[in-house]
């Protein structure tokens, strides 16, 4: 879980034994490809932190159509927060994109994790602080942009899910259908 570690490094000054305490209060799970973490209607137990691996965070909609709403990759948490803070049901699953392996930690050891290592506090508070400020880029971006233009920035500011993403699912999370990305696609290689 060296990952881990070194995720940890870039917010926070914990030494060996520190880092070994922090560790024990997490579960080390690993998935296959399309398997599921959480599903929808499900009390969302636990928060996790992807070591390796791609997870996927969607819901159906009142069509039937899976609407992803956020990835996370290498070094990045995923959850449904808010049902995760509460300890109610959840409104979204959670799936692996890739075979992964997660870091779980569920909200009494969390707790008990912050109780013992404050400095966590500051962890968390930061890695809250960057999600929440990506998520406004992201709605500004739904509102600002036209179809096209969301594509060229989401490609741009992260052509690393262009290459280890399925377009379909790309296309989900940016709300287009995959025919309508195939045709965006096309176009910009004109």
């Amino acid at each position: 879980m060296e990952s881990f570690r070194a995720h940890l490094d870039k917010f926070i000054k914990i030494n060996d034994e520190e880092y070994t305490s922090i560790l024990s209060f997490f579960t080390i799970l690993q998935f296959k490809k399309k398997e599921n973490l959480m599903k929808e209607g499900e009390i969302c137990k636990s928060l996790f932190f992807v070591s390796v691996g791609c997870l996927r965070k969607f819901f159906v909609n009142e069509k039937g159509v899976e609407q992803t709403t956020e990835f996370a990759i290498e070094n990045w948490w995923m959850t449904d927060t808010f049902a995760f803070e509460r300890q109610t049901k959840s409104d979204f699953n959670i799936q692996t994109v890739e075979k992964s392996v997660v870091l779980s930690i569920d909200l009494k050891s969390q707790e008990l994790l912050l109780q013992k290592h404050p400095v966590m506090e500051h962890y968390f508070r930061m890695v809250y602080q960057k999600s929440c400020a990506a998520a406004e880029r992201r709605i500004r971006y739904l509102y600002e942009f036209n179809r096209e233009e969301l594509y060229l920035q989401f490609s741009t500011q992260f052509p690393w899910f262009i290459q280890r993403i399925p377009q379909y699912l790309i296309a989900s999370f940016l709300g287009f259908t995959p025919e309508y990305l195939s045709e965006i696609r096309a176009k910009l290689r004109s």
